[in-house]
């Protein structure tokens, strides 16, 4: 089993910034990839960005959030990071994070959840 816990959302202005984390434990060995999903009321839930954190530590990113958003890993620490730039009303969603044995683009792939962070942007 693999649990991981997203924190860091919360209510802020457009153009503002903010940091999410994903803590991850248990058999995080087994995971090779950790993504960042975003689900709106009355959306389905989105591929937001990836990291391949094992080895290469290769960066996915959804078109949308090119240039503003960006993904990290601190392996030692077991924790997945997406900092967040120039937030739009757009990017209000529940941000999830998600634990795969492979980077990949759609909820599907991923075998382990956490439970969600609410990120809210005014306008």
């Amino acid at each position: 089993q693999v649990h991981l816990v997203e924190s860091g959302g919360g209510l802020v202005q457009a153009g503002d910034s903010l940091r999410l984390s994903c803590a991850t434990s248990g058999r995080t060995f087994s995971t090779y990839a950790v993504g960042w999903f975003r689900q709106a009321p009355g959306k389905e839930r989105e591929f937001v960005a990836a990291i391949n954190w094992r080895t290469i530590r290769r960066t996915y990113y959804t078109d949308s959030v090119k240039g503003r958003f960006t993904i990290s890993s601190d392996n030692a620490k077991n924790t997945v990071f997406l900092q967040m730039n120039n937030l739009k009303p757009e990017d209000t969603a529940v941000y999830y994070c998600a634990a795969a044995p492979k980077v990949a683009g759609t909820p599907d792939e991923y075998d382990y959840w956490g439970q969600g962070t609410q990120v809210t942007v005014s306008s």
